[in-house]
């Protein structure tokens, strides 16, 4: 076995010109998603991911997307190669699914697997996750605060060949279309998914032809081996021990409140494990989440933190083990709710790991940031009759650093998507928005300030439309850190036509009407540092 960091015979211009190929193949599959999708949650805020994998399902390249999508999609293929052999894969194959056991997070991620074949036999997989507006369910948009196991989460879809080199099965994407609201959004969604994996497949063939299979095959190899040795040597230079840290979900919706996730982390030479064993029990409401996100996480921080220019790979990721606890909220089983574990849970695992961090690598971290989708989910009909489904993440102020204030509305670690502007939510929903600015003083004190969050008001334009929250940072604000104030927390309001207002829990649903308004107040970044008397 040749030691990690060798090219396999691949020299060095050869190996970054071919990296570097793989890397654009990914990141054209997101662009063509967002250039031919129907929904806006996909064109303008771009809630999708994409990525290249070996013939064995591990990464290789993948585009500049969202962290808890591309931490998961290390493992999708993988653990759909153990349902589906590849000897059952052809040709123009395209296949979907949402399970989150399945290498999955929650069912409105949904993704697309086409394998690609050079010289009679697998060679790659292209695979992108695109966050569909709904996926059935109790609720529209799918997400369900009352919900106390999977089903009543939406349509799950094991692993279903949906294309052919024929084209559609009718009969397959009929039935999934049958039990989703919007459902010619959602066919031109899969189509956009369908169309980037196609892009995909087209640009490995001019790679294999212009460099030979042999080669790309090598250069595959040396970029696992490579970032292994580059993570090896990152992770040495982290003192040996082991350095604990914890967060805490608000609640879960359904009664349950300050929700610990607890990390230990053992560092010794040039590995390093992750136990979250300690992390509290599962729950009933849906912030439960799948190991996959948890490792998602683990390997967001420790390329953030160690090696933020080391090729994400498979190979990248050998030098970290992660341990969870079955029956803990981080392995809860597939029966139990995890539609807001994705984006919420995901986060605090961020965060324990960062605090866990900061006595090794002092001055690295931030103050406590947006580390919340800030999720407002709205369903209603337009005039024409139309089922529309808004999903609207909002953004918050970043934590302060050692050396500068945190930035005002923007998102950090596990998100990276984009607020649909208020021209597209007013010309394709029954919503009119009518303020837009920043949430001025919610950025906590400190010598330097936290960041300041978002005030953003919706008014709805159409009877009985299904608003719910599903967002953090609520009761338990966005730490300060060293002697620095903690930021403002996460506000909804709900301004009826009648004149009450009503504070909205973090994790609920309402049905509302004509004229009443949603006003969003995001959370402000946490202080860095003792306040400075020249500061207010």
């Amino acid at each position: 076995m040749r030691p990690p960091g060798t090219n396999a015979g691949v020299d060095p211009v050869t190996l970054e010109v071919i990296r570097n190929a793989l890397t654009a193949i990914a990141e054209e599959m997101s662009l063509v998603i967002m250039r031919s999708a129907r929904s806006p949650l996909l064109r303008e805020a771009g809630d999708l991911s994409s990525a290249v994998t070996d013939a064995d399902g591990f990464l290789v390249a993948q585009g500049r997307d969202v962290p808890m999508h591309l931490g998961v999609m290390s493992f999708t293929v993988r653990e759909f190669l153990k349902r589906v052999p590849k000897e059952r894969l052809a040709p123009g194959d395209v296949w979907f699914l949402n399970l989150p056991e399945v290498g999955g997070n929650h069912l409105p991620d949904v993704k697309a697997i086409r394998p690609i074949f050079e010289g009679g036999a697998v060679r790659a997989f292209a695979v992108n996750l695109a966050h569909w507006a709904d996926t059935g369910g109790a609720i529209p948009g799918s997400y369900v605060p009352h919900a106390t196991d999977a089903w009543q989460e939406g349509l799950r879809i094991s692993p279903l060949r949906v294309f052919t080199a024929a084209g559609p099965d009718r009969e397959k994407l009929d039935f999934i279309l049958a039990n989703v609201r919007g459902a010619e959004e959602r066919e031109g969604d899969i189509l956009a998914q369908m169309a980037a994996t196609r892009s995909a497949e087209l640009r490995m063939a001019q790679l294999f032809a212009e460099h030979g299979a042999e080669t790309v095959l090598a250069a595959i190899a040396a970029i696992h081996d490579r970032a292994e040795a580059q993570m090896r040597a990152a992770i040495a230079r982290v003192p040996d021990g082991t350095y604990a840290g914890e967060d805490w979900l608000d609640d879960d919706g359904s009664g349950h409140e300050r929700i610990a996730i607890r990390v230990k982390i053992r560092v010794k030479g040039d590995e390093a494990t992750f136990d979250f064993s300690d992390s509290d029990d599962a729950v009933p409401g849906p912030v439960n989440t799948t190991p996959f996100i948890t490792a998602a996480s683990v390997f967001y921080v420790a390329k953030a933190l160690l090696g933020p220019d080391i090729q994400p790979s498979g190979g990248c990721y050998r030098p970290l083990k992660i341990v969870t606890r079955p029956g803990s909220v981080l392995e809860p089983g597939p029966e139990k709710p995890v539609v807001g574990g994705n984006h919420e849970t995901s986060q605090r695992v961020a965060d324990a790991i960062f605090r866990a961090l900061e006595s090794a690598l002092p001055g690295r971290a931030s103050a406590g940031g947006p580390t919340t989708s800030g999720l407002v989910l709205f369903g209603g009909r337009r005039a024409d009759g139309v089922w529309t489904t808004l999903y609207e993440v909002h953004g918050g102020g970043e934590g302060a650093r050692l050396d500068r204030d945190g930035w005002p509305v923007i998102r950090v670690h596990m998100s990276n998507v984009m607020n649909t502007p208020a021209e597209v939510i007013e010309a394709e929903y029954p919503i009119r928005i009518e303020a837009q600015k920043l949430r001025r003083g919610s950025g906590g004190r400190g010598l330097h300030r936290g960041g300041e969050g978002l005030h953003r008001e919706y008014r709805v334009m159409c009877p009985d439309m299904s608003v719910t929250t599903m967002l953090e940072r609520r009761l338990i604000p966005p730490y300060g850190m060293h002697g620095g104030e903690p930021g403002a927390p996460f506000r909804v309001t709900i301004a009826y036509a009648d004149g009450r207002t009503e504070d909205m829990p973090g994790k609920a649903n309402v049905r509302l009407n004509v004229g009443d308004v949603v006003v969003v107040d995001s959370c402000g970044g946490g202080g860095y540092g003792v306040p400075s008397h020249t500061r207010n």
